[in-house]
């Protein structure tokens, strides 16, 4: 025999009666429009407590994050759940407001005419912080990788817009995104602003540099210099023939808008090298191939004599589908890069925790190519593994994670890769010192060892400024510990 009281959630009729205010919402129609907009205001309950969301899309370039003025409905690509998407779609509504139906001529435009930021009101806004905070009270860089796509485009958008603010009709697509390194602890209690703008322009593609900067505050653990730096390269296609189509040119007004420039061209003709050598290929190094490879094949002939501090990569992996749903669309249709981004992140960020048996710490992401665009409707495969882990220094241990996203046709019996992700974590320090052993991650096969091999060597390498030009040098990763 039961009783109510031993059930308090059999009858849930008192417990709705309890929250019902919780679930009003308050939808004014305009006099000038026939969509219905939300005002500001629109988070309200019955105990008079409200959290307004403001508005600072002014004349300036300055974006609040928790902007969330509504646009007639028509014109938004649904339920985001980034209020920085959100501030940028408004931003954006020029394309859909005044399209133009011919390219124009093209302009000279100075970096400061597409300069943007974005605003993060964390110390005051609990509704915002909400939305960035991990289960640990951290940041979640994911998200923040995201928005950095989202501010790229806005910056693209703005520089490729005509002299009177309306859009060229021309697609902007994310081709690549620079290595980007966490350079100190980012904290989900403090105010963040991201800002970004054109840095250098070719014919028909871009460079946007972003940096994340945080309030002190009278905090002494935080500083003004960049926490985060981005480097975003995007391109520009006809609408119609989906051919790369010429972009306005930038003059850049100061000292420092030069040296960007100059820097910027120095990673485009690196790029290009690089390429060029990839494609002729290089000599392997047989005896660095069959050291990788001596383990594992111990593994798979004699797994009773194998390493036990070791482990085989394809026991590392995992994976997760979904199908790209048009709330995750850009203003050309497509899925945002920001989006892939931030799952491939999850995924990797999932991978590295399972792998190390505590809460990985975000240091880098290398440099990562869109190969094939996105649709909505497509069926995306995330696939991910430990290529290697680096133990040199014991007291941080590091953990390299690939991501390969594949955009699979069922219909057509394809799967293509659209974008390969390489993230680097470091390891809980408390977690090391109370005994935590990370294992060594050992290739089976020569193409798993060949990865291996590619990825340390393109790990080691970065483009460093000394003497005023830009020289490869090995960089080391393990300079500051952060978090997620």
């Amino acid at each position: 025999m039961t009783s109510n009281a031993m059930h308090p959630f059999r009858n849930p009729k008192p417990c709705l009666s309890l929250f019902h205010h919780l679930f009003r919402f308050r939808i004014t129609p305009t006099t000038n429009s026939p969509y219905p907009t939300i005002p500001s205001n629109h988070f309200s309950t019955d105990s008079s407590t409200t959290y307004p969301t403001t508005t600072k899309t002014t004349t300036s370039v300055s974006i609040d994050a928790g902007s969330s003025n509504r646009k007639p409905i028509s014109l938004w690509p649904g339920m985001f759940h980034s209020p920085a998407i959100y501030a940028l779609w408004e931003a954006r509504s020029s394309v859909f407001e005044n399209p133009v139906l011919s390219n124009g001529p093209s302009v000279l435009k100075t970096p400061s005419r597409s300069r943007t930021c974005i605003f993060y009101n964390f110390s005051e806004d609990h509704m915002l912080r909400e939305q960035y905070r991990n289960p640990w009270n951290h940041i979640r860089m994911g998200k923040l990788v995201e928005d950095f796509d989202a501010l790229a485009g806005t910056v693209a958008f703005k520089h490729c817009s005509n002299e009177d603010g309306t859009a060229r009709p021309l697609l902007l697509v994310t081709a690549s995104v620079d290595k980007m390194v966490l350079k100190k602890p980012i904290h989900i209690e403090a105010d963040l602003t991201i800002v970004g703008a054109v840095s250098w322009v070719g014919r028909s593609s871009m460079e946007i540099q972003l940096e994340l900067t945080q309030s002190a505050q009278g905090n002494p653990n935080i500083s003004s210099s960049p926490a985060l730096v981005a480097n975003f390269t995007f391109v520009a296609r006809d609408s119609a023939t989906g051919k790369a189509a010429p972009i306005n040119q930038i003059s850049p007004e100061s000292e420092q808008e030069r040296l960007l420039w100059e820097e910027a061209e120095e990673r485009n003709k690196f790029r290009k090298r690089m390429k060029q050598e990839q494609k002729h290929g290089e000599s392997e190094d047989p005896a660095r191939l069959k050291a990788l490879l001596a383990e594992g094949r111990i593994f798979c002939d004699m797994p009773a004599l194998a390493n036990r501090d070791s482990v085989l990569m394809k026991d590392t992996c995992l994976q997760n589908s979904f199908i790209c749903q048009p709330q995750q669309r850009n203003i050309h249709g497509r899925i945002f890069g920001g989006f892939l981004m931030r799952r491939a992140f999850e995924l990797a960020f999932s991978t590295a925790y399972a792998f190390a048996g505590a809460a990985p710490h975000f240091l880098e992401v290398d440099h990562v190519d869109f190969f094939k665009p996105v649709d909505v409707g497509n069926f995306l495969r995330l696939k991910s593994c430990v290529l290697y882990t680096e133990l040199d220094n014991i007291a941080e241990p590091l953990v390299n994670v690939e991501v390969v996203a594949h955009v699979t046709k069922p219909e057509h019996r394809s799967s293509e890769v659209s974008n390969r992700f390489y993230f680097t974590f470091g390891v809980d320090p408390v977690a090391i010192k109370n005994g935590l052993r990370l294992l060594h991650v050992v290739p089976a096969t020569e193409e798993e060892a060949r990865k291996v091999l590619e990825r340390m060597d393109a790990e080691n390498l970065s483009l460093v400024k000394k003497d005023g030009n830009l020289n490869v040098v090995k960089e080391n990763k393990c300079t500051e510990k952060t978090n997620l």
